[in-house]
């Protein structure tokens, strides 16, 4: 799940670059429709795979100590390549990155279908990550250049919901590809190909536009505050717990009543739908109601009900049902850690400081399976519920932070 966080217009800004706002097109309607797909895949990397994961396991008789790392690899490549793309940018162009990524992503995924073994698998999921950033890193480029104001900010809200949708329709399509053998998952990833021959005519060419670069000057003296640092651990907490429900429920359903990779997909799409829902229409009112650490507290405690559940959950209505649960906590916990890191950050520090945020995340996500692999391996089903104590934990310090 990705949140976007808007900075509230600067007034030296604006006489910086003075241009009015852009007004959508037709043409940039156009360039704006492959901008979401491209998006739609990148964050969809892990969702295609994670509801056939267990038949991956299966079919190589993989360790379930470590397997877990297959599904989450991609996050940390993510995060780097993010990263090292948004600084070549300005050398090689939003444009070229995102059209060479896109075939990229279509190529390093269908090599996931043609796998022998761990790690030619694990190998195709880290290039599956470097070109995710770079589209990410891509596609945000291009936007922030064409949009500018209120136009920008109205793009921005469409990119979210178009992310938010494509984490729930791909785990469907992933898991009923699934079903007729894992490897054909693995042929979603090609769709990068047609969405780049589109960009190829589509996507505007040329020299980018100036904009001013974000300060770093101060971001260190702002990582030293302890109340910054225990939202950065708590966002990597969430991130981890995140992912146990992404790798291990599919592992559960599957020993416990034989789930198809459908039902899996199903389930974990459901889980996309609450986090979508209530981040959406819900999250900014239970913060106003209950405060930012209220909300938060609230957030891991529903995480942390639906967690304790899943070991007990047997019938599909009642497994969608703590998906939804699930969701409906992380979309609460995650738009107010961004919330909260931002107040504390000033408008010159804010993109570095929520970037830093960003990259918590996804390293949580990618140590996730390192620190529950064991605890899955050695006691199976106890690992939900040691991740429910952890977020009840951080749930109730916040609740006392109130």
């Amino acid at each position: 799940m990705t949140t976007v966080y808007e900075k509230p217009t600067n007034p030296e800004q604006k006489n910086l670059n003075p241009a009015p706002s852009q007004q959508p097109t037709h043409h940039s309607w156009q360039v704006l429709a492959v901008l979401m797909m491209a998006g739609c895949l990148s964050s969809a990397a892990g969702a295609v795979v994670a509801p056939v994961f267990p038949e991956i396991v299966e079919h190589f008789n993989l360790s379930s100590r470590w397997a877990g790392v297959l599904v989450s690899a991609h996050t940390l490549t993510t995060a780097l390549a993010s990263l090292i793309f948004g600084l070549l940018a300005s050398r090689l162009g939003n444009v070229r990155i995102l059209l060479s990524c896109l075939v990229g992503y279509a190529v390093f995924g269908g090599l996931g279908a043609m796998a022998n073994g761990f790690w030619s698998i694990l190998f195709s999921r880290a290039l599956v990550g470097v070109a995710s950033g770079g589209i990410g890193a891509g596609s945000i480029g291009i936007l922030s250049n064409l949009y500018d104001g209120d136009a920008r900010a109205r793009m921005m809200g469409y990119a979210t919901s178009a992310l938010a949708t494509a984490t729930v329709i791909f785990p469907i399509l992933g898991g009923w590809l699934g079903l007729y053998h894992w490897r054909w998952t693995f042929v979603l990833y090609g769709l990068g190909l047609p969405v780049a021959l589109v960009g190829i005519f589509l996507l505007p060419k040329g020299r980018r536009r100036q904009r001013n670069i974000p300060k770093t000057e101060g971001i260190g003296a702002i990582l030293k505050q302890s109340q910054v640092l225990l939202l950065l651990l708590a966002l990597a907490t969430a991130s981890a717990i995140f992912y146990v429900v992404v790798v291990y429920a599919p592992l559960y359903l599957k020993q416990a009543i034989n789930a198809s990779s459908l039902l899996n997909g199903f389930v974990l799409a459901a889980r996309s739908v609450g986090a979508a829902v209530i981040a959406a229409v819900g999250a900014a009112k239970v913060s106003k109601r209950l405060g930012a650490e209220g909300a938060i507290a609230a957030g891991f405690l529903l995480m942390a009900i639906s967690l304790a559940t899943i070991p007990s959950v047997l019938a599909p209505s009642l497994m969608l049902l703590a998906g939804l649960l699930f969701g409906l906590g992380f979309g609460l916990v995650m738009p107010n850690f961004y919330s909260a890191l931002a107040d504390l950050s000033s408008d010159s520090q804010r993109s570095g400081v929520l970037a830093i945020g960003t990259g918590c995340a996804s390293m949580g996500q990618f140590i996730s399976p390192f620190v529950f692999g064991p605890i899955w391996a050695n006691s199976g089903t106890q690992v939900f519920y040691i991740a429910a104590a952890i977020a009840a934990t951080v749930g109730v310090l916040n609740w006392m932070r109130r």
